[in-house]
């Protein structure tokens, strides 16, 4: 019997990754998504356009699916609570009930490990970190209402469910984290903050999206990892500044060589966020006092569940991801 897979955001990053992984083990693969898709037309996979926000369009992506990857969320520092809420916290509400209505079995979300982001150090942190009481920004509270929304949903109506959360998600394709690094650096605008003694905990997308695979394989309600959330990342952490150092040196820039400390950047992250707010500006800040504490504090995560409970073990290396990634980042740095 051939096995069915609806992907909520399989055209981006990592959806497209979790969509070839799933072809490649012989799935029946649909991805609902706001575009068109060509390249994906051509791989046989069904595309679905719709809105995540609209509850019947998400019913009708859910139809005769067996398994559910929810990957779309919109994703930045900044944008008002009605955006955020309305993509990845109603958007997740709507994909619980189209799953409990058409009989779906399976549904693993992609969370984010800021759902569990303090404001201070997470060092080799595990699960048992709880949420916290006020958040810094509306994604990681959005994501955080939607991840226990999602937990919650475990075992009603016949449906299994889990989180994941891949921390700072990297490899080729990348539309987002690494393209602004370079962009940053070839500009002279980056700069670094804090000390350079922070450690931080890296995903490589290949190995994220097997997560999602072993993680679906072995879901059902009863298992160890159903009604659970994971985090996903290598195994050893990295030093912040030295990772995007080592990043720049593979495009051929030079090294950061500016530095504020962490305290100067909160406070200029506070001044811009009033700013931006008062003049109701839609870009994003360059700094606010989120990203100075993500850029400055350690936050590092064990992986230990993830392998016990339905054997993650990451697949591709550092190194090989590294050596997969530098073409594109030789590219960036010349455009």
């Amino acid at each position: 019997m051939t096995r069915t897979a609806l992907v909520t955001g399989g055209g981006g990053f990592l959806g497209l990754y979790i969509v070839e992984q799933l072809l490649a083990e012989g799935w029946k693969v649909r991805v609902l998504c706001r575009g068109d898709y060509p390249q994906l037309r051509k791989l046989g996979v069904e595309i679905h356009q719709a809105d995540i926000r609209n509850a019947e369009q998400v019913q009708a992506a859910c139809l005769d699916m067996q398994a559910v990857f929810h990957v779309a969320a919109v994703p930045g520092i900044w944008g008002s609570w009605e955006m955020f809420h309305g993509i990845n916290t109603q958007g997740t509400q709507n994909v619980i009930e189209a799953c409990h209505r058409q009989g779906v079995r399976k549904l693993i979300y992609t969370s984010s490990p800021s759902v569990v982001f303090d404001g201070h150090d997470h060092i080799n942190a595990d699960e048992s970190l709880p949420y916290p009481q006020t958040y810094p920004c509306h994604y990681p509270h959005t994501k955080a209402l939607a991840e226990q929304a999602v937990l919650a949903a475990n075992g009603i109506q016949g449906l299994a469910t889990c989180a994941l959360r891949p921390h700072l998600i990297w490899g080729p394709r990348d539309n987002q984290l690494i393209p602004r690094l370079i962009r940053r650096a070839r500009s002279g605008r980056l700069v670094r903050v804090g000390d350079a003694t922070n450690e931080i905990s890296m995903a490589y997308v290949e190995n994220v999206a097997s997560a999602h695979l072993q993680a679906a394989s072995k879901l059902e309600i009863g298992t160890p990892h159903a009604g659970r959330a994971y985090f996903i990342n290598e195994p050893t952490p990295v030093s912040c500044w030295g990772w995007i150092d080592t990043l720049l040196q593979l495009a051929g820039l030079k090294p950061v060589r500016r530095s504020i400390s962490a305290q100067t950047a909160t406070r200029i992250g506070g001044v811009l966020e009033s700013i931006y707010s008062a003049l109701k500006l839609q870009s994003e800040p360059p700094m606010t006092r989120f990203l100075a504490s993500q850029l400055s504090s350690s936050h590092s995560y064990r992986i230990d569940a993830a392998r016990r409970d339905f054997g993650y073990e990451p697949l591709v290396t550092v190194e090989e991801g590294l050596r997969r990634l530098e073409p594109e980042l030789r590219a960036l740095a010349r455009r």
